[in-house]
């Protein structure tokens, strides 16, 4: 028997004053059920979007896409972080790949927004820090 379900086990009794195998098994079955409904691949979306972030330098170019509220062209991007123009090309793919920016060109010049999945997390973290 895991050590998982000894813990669950106790938790149970204190829960319910005693514990019975079937009450064990009801509980694994739902939290089972809980994961499942989750999905692995869910799950990977999301870190692939937390691991983005997770970075300074992604995280200061999201942040002012936000805050733009609209497009910003590469060379005012540039002007903001203190990377290589090749760093700056990758943090803006990562953003890209992870959903939480969108590109355009505009003749010789590539522009970038925030998208609403950006925006939303950026005003959760907001909503978090002003607390």
């Amino acid at each position: 028997m895991s050590q998982a379900t000894d813990r669950l086990r106790r938790y149970l009794t204190d829960e319910l004053g005693e514990c019975r195998e079937e009450d064990v098994q009801e509980r694994l079955d739902e939290l089972g059920a809980l994961e499942a409904a989750l999905g692995a691949e869910r799950v990977e979306t999301e870190l692939d979007v937390l691991s983005a972030l997770a970075n300074e330098t992604r995280y200061t170019l999201v942040r002012v896409l936000v805050a733009a509220e609209g497009e910003l062209c590469v060379c005012e991007l540039r002007a903001v972080v203190d990377v290589t123009d090749s760093g700056l090309s990758h943090a803006l793919s990562r953003l890209a790949e992870a959903g939480l920016v969108e590109s355009r060109k505009d003749g010789r010049w590539k522009k970038y927004r925030a998208t609403n999945r950006a925006v939303a997390l950026i005003s959760v973290i907001d909503g978090v820090t002003d607390e």
